[in-house]
């Protein structure tokens, strides 16, 4: 994340040579030096590509320098939010193009113009052909997939009921619940030790298979006595929300979409090029 009172920096490239006009610094992990075709992503991405040896040449003509309010690393992305009323948010965006590492600096603005009207995801969820999916041993009627590229391996995880892993390390996990469980978590307290275990890992979530309205419906609880507990784990442990999936399906779905969306964001695995 940036440190407070970093600037961002546009400049024009010495290297009169390169096809790339402008050089560009964000205050991300130490500062990350690009090559970049335009100033800013008025009309379209514009593409960019890292300098080699990322450091900022000595002496090079600055044309723009914009205090930072906000950057962060976010997975395949970094998130930009500076100190100015207009184009002030970005994004720089880590892909592949024709099978090459690429980067895309692009606005809300000009992916809307470059896809009108696409707001709903590809079926295949996050480009995946493949994903191993952890089941905790203790699930008892635990999510199939059916139908999804995913192959379930039984394993005892240390939290959640469903994971993804990179590597030996695990970086996505699913807590999953009915609403009687949930009311029962909630009461005796397990819930909020559960979620402080998936608070530790890069992404984690609670999928409840049921609506949020149902939890004032249950007999022999107090009307708002549950909702109370699940506002305030929600801001004991922000990095883990809770998602009210409606029913078993649809909680089977959203978990397989964001354990996909977990391994492409944050590990690496099979992707369609």
């Amino acid at each position: 994340m940036a440190a407070s009172g970093e600037s961002f920096l546009v400049a024009r490239n010495p290297d009169e040579e390169s096809s790339l006009p402008y050089l560009v610094r964000v205050p991300v992990d130490g500062g990350l030096v690009l090559k970049a075709r335009e100033t800013w992503p008025r009309a379209a991405r514009v593409y960019c590509h890292p300098l080699e040896g990322e450091e900022w040449p000595l002496g090079a003509e600055i044309v723009d320098e914009v205090p930072v309010r906000h950057c962060a690393r976010r997975g395949s992305a970094i998130d930009l939010v500076l100190d100015r009323a207009r184009n002030n948010r970005a994004q720089f965006v880590y892909t592949r193009l024709r099978g090459r590492p690429a980067i895309f600096w692009q606005t809300a603005k000009v992916v809307r113009k470059a896809r009108p009207g696409v707001r709903v995801p590809t079926r295949r969820a996050a480009g995946l052909h493949a994903l191993a999916i952890e089941v905790d041993t203790r699930e008892r009627y635990p999510y199939r997939f059916a139908g999804r590229p995913a192959e379930s391996v039984r394993v005892a995880l240390p939290a959640g009921d469903y994971a993804v892993r990179h590597g030996d390390r695990v970086i996505a996990a699913v807590e999953r619940k009915t609403l009687a469980d949930l009311a029962t978590s909630l009461s005796d307290g397990s819930l909020g030790f559960a979620m402080a275990e998936l608070a530790v890992l890069p992404a984690a979530v609670v999928v409840v298979e049921d609506r949020y309205s149902a939890i004032f419906k249950l007999e022999h609880v107090q009307p708002g006595w549950l909702a109370e507990l699940v506002a305030r784990l929600g801001v004991r442990y922000p990095s883990v929300p809770v998602v009210w999936a409606e029913t078993r399906k649809l909680a089977e779905e959203w978990t397989w979409r964001f354990l996909a969306a977990a391994a492409v964001e944050l590990g690496e695995e099979g992707r369609d090029p």
